[in-house]
């Protein structure tokens, strides 16, 4: 089995910064694309950054220019470097990691993490 451990979320100020890390752990193959995504109440899961194993990114349109996703692969970790925060962006953060296990290892599957909150005060 894989796990995710997500750490770094909390309550800011607008305007501010937080770092949201994620470790994965267990009988990891190989890890492939690592993310972030986020739900806020009432809404859907939606994807906010996402890294390939060789460093290629991709955003959604509402963190361009304010985010950074990054990963070390030598720790199985990947990082989300949050600037200027918005009310907007509350929710809860879930970490997600595409990997093959030593038990399957040519099937990759989603694996994701328990969630951690981030609170934006106005």
């Amino acid at each position: 089995q894989v796990q995710l451990m997500e750490s770094g979320g909390g309550l800011v100020q607008a305007g501010g910064s937080l770092r949201l890390s994620c470790a994965a752990s267990g009988s990891i193959f190989s890890l492939n694309d690592m993310g972030w995504y986020r739900q806020a109440p009432g809404k859907q899961r939606e994807l906010v950054a996402r890294i390939t194993r060789n460093g290629t990114t991709n955003y959604a349109d509402s963190v361009k220019g304010r985010w950074t996703i990054s990963r070390d692969n030598s720790k199985n970790t990947v990082y989300l470097q949050m600037n200027s925060l918005k009310p907007e962006d509350t929710a809860v953060y879930y970490c997600n990691a595409l990997c093959t296990t030593l038990r399957i290892p040519f099937v990759p599957r989603d694996y994701w993490g328990q969630g951690t909150q981030v609170t934006v005060s106005s």
